[in-house]
């Protein structure tokens, strides 16, 4: 089976995009929440030392979103041609 690397870039881009979108609301809407969740899948490092006081800003989100959708993207293509590189040395 080989992966189409831009249908697969473009799925992996669509899908950190949306882990992006839900994980900045969930930031916004219970960041005590998001903290817990963040300091459970880091092992227990204390995350309070480098939290804020303030909300993270639009634009702030939105250049996080961008970089991360754009990695996505770039782990997606990445992961395709490899695969197909590696599956193809099988025969």
């Amino acid at each position: 089976m080989k992966h189409d690397p831009m249908a697969t870039a473009n799925a992996m881009a669509v899908t950190v995009a949306f882990i992006a979108v839900v994980c900045a609301l969930a930031i916004i809407l219970a960041p005590d929440l998001s903290l817990g969740i963040a300091q459970s899948w880091f092992h227990g490092i204390d995350l309070e030392k480098v939290r804020t006081a303030v909300s993270p800003s639009f634009g702030s989100i939105l250049y996080g979103w961008i970089t991360a959708t754009a990695g996505g993207w770039l782990v997606g293509y990445v992961f395709a041609w490899s695969y197909n590189l590696f599956a193809g040395k099988k025969k």
